[in-house]
């Protein structure tokens, strides 16, 4: 039996460490690591989970992740298919401010930069303007060597500080400070939910998969999460609305509703615009708008 873990070794043969990946899918379990780490998508799409929120990633994306912050960055089901030709594609770059560069976040210096990275513990998409100078002070890191790359990086950081007003959070991080056999248990629930959104799913069958009553699992979920697990399940669905919804070629809000989990179009209707801010109907005229002419 494979024994998982929630807090997953990095290599540290370096204090900054440049990761490529090329992989049929991403890790497909709910994990963290000491280091905070800063993701460039080249290929590969699915849902990025941070935390107790989520949403799409495609190639282009770039996300930063505090350090032991929570995530998983799920691969759309097409590329778990035996027959699936897909792959993933990945530039990450990883760094333990606690660690390896305490000393370095210790100079004055440094001081606006580490709040930078202090505050934004819970992680951030970057805006899609500036995911170009993003991606190229990234591969600039990845091709210095030795004290050449420290000072690409901190270049790389002064830039993400700079951009500081643009960016907007991802969660709170209220995952970050669990031990790892809760962690263990957090991610079993995550993953039943992510694989079985489109049916009815009771609090009773969740509860019995972490061997829990109703009510205990109510209490152990919201203390762990900061949510309800039928607010987290509802943000799951929603997500899942919205790609569908972005292909633009949906035959309409109903079978969106009833694909992703939801027994009635009045309650997807008003989850959704609870959720995203918009009616779905809305959402579906944008998106075919964004296809037919893309920026």
């Amino acid at each position: 039996m494979k024994v998982l873990h929630f807090t997953l070794p990095v290599a540290h043969e370096h204090s900054v460490i440049v990761q490529q990946d090329d992989q049929p899918y991403f890790y497909p379990y709910l994990h963290r690591h000491n280091e905070a780490q800063l993701t460039y998508i080249a290929s590969g799409e699915g849902t990025i989970v941070a935390g107790t929120n989520m949403q799409v990633f495609k190639p282009g994306d770039i996300f930063f992740l505090g350090p032991n912050q929570a995530h998983i960055f799920k691969s759309d089901p097409q590329y778990f298919e035996a027959d699936s030709l897909l792959r993933i594609n990945t530039l990450t770059i990883f760094f333990d401010p606690e660690t390896k560069l305490s000393a370095l976040f210790q100079l004055p210096e440094m001081q606006l930069i580490k709040q930078f990275v202090d505050q934004h513990a819970g992680g951030f998409k970057i805006p899609a303007g500036y995911r170009a100078p993003v991606l190229e002070r990234m591969l600039t890191v990845k091709d210095a060597r030795n004290a050449g790359r420290m000072a690409e990086f901190v270049q790389l950081l002064q830039f993400l500080y700079s951009i500081r007003q643009q960016l907007t959070p991802l969660t709170d991080g209220a995952l970050d400070k669990m031990s790892d056999t809760e962690g263990i248990r957090i991610g079993h629930i995550y993953n039943f939910a992510m694989q079985n959104y489109p049916s009815a799913i009771s609090l009773d069958d969740i509860a019995a998969e972490v061997h829990m009553t109703p009510q205990a699992f109510c209490r152990y979920f919201k203390k762990h999460t900061g949510n309800t697990f039928i607010t987290f399940l509802n943000k799951l669905r929603i997500n899942e609305a919205c790609k569908m919804m972005s292909i633009a070629k949906v035959e309409g809000i109903s079978s969106v509703a009833y694909a992703c989990g939801f027994n009635s179009i009045t309650n997807f209707n008003r989850t959704f615009k609870a959720i995203m801010g918009s009616s779905p109907t809305q959402y579906l005229e944008h998106a075919k708008a964004l296809v037919s002419d893309p920026v």
